[in-house]
């Protein structure tokens, strides 16, 4: 289905820019603990700005499912289930990717360079952590984005352009067939 090869071009996306985000942190080279401490408390507030910017962004996007779907139930052309199950698909990725946004942000914001508890050591750790969990977010908001780039392109073509041949749209004679049932 057309669907499914829309789905895995936007996780092939996300996988792509993923890719491309931790290879740009393998560039910088093994670190110690000083410096690692040291770059936390540099990057923190990049970071925070990132995780705030994706969760709005985020939840700006639920919102605006909300009009993909006032938009395919008032036209006139119909739509297949399979147009309902995507944008259900991209509401559930988009509210993981919230939710992973808002946690990054709330533990990224632990005053962990502050203390003298921590072994040095570990600030090796939080801080390819802290990347590692900026990259998945950004590549889990490509991702949605990219979904919701298809659905709209498919909704174009369907209610826009009145494609009755895409695979999405019900034709009528589907529609026929409905109602020989419903009799």
């Amino acid at each position: 289905m057309k669907t499914i090869n829309y789905t895995r071009r936007a996780v092939t996306g996300g996988i792509i820019s993923l890719i491309i985000i931790l290879l740009g942190s393998l560039l910088l080279g093994k670190i110690s603990g000083y410096e690692a401490k040291v770059l936390i408390e540099k990057s923190l507030s990049g970071v925070n700005t990132l995780c705030n910017t994706i969760a709005l962004a985020s939840a700006t996007i639920l919102a605006l499912l909300l009009t993909v779907l006032s938009i395919s139930s008032d036209s006139k052309s119909k739509l297949k289930k399979d147009h309902y199950l995507n944008v259900l698909q991209i509401a559930k990725l988009d509210t993981a990717v919230f939710i992973a946004s808002v946690v990054s942000f709330l533990l990224l914001n632990l005053p962990i360079t502050e203390t003298d508890a921590v072994p040095t050591n570990w600030f090796n750790f939080i801080y390819y952590a802290s990347l590692a969990i900026s990259g998945i977010i950004t590549s889990g908001l490509i991702v949605v984005v990219l979904m919701l780039y298809n659905t709209i392109v498919i909704m174009i073509e369907i209610v826009g352009l009145e494609m009755q041949d895409h695979p999405l749209a019900e034709t009528n004679t589907e529609e026929n067939e409905l109602d020989d049932k419903n009799i």
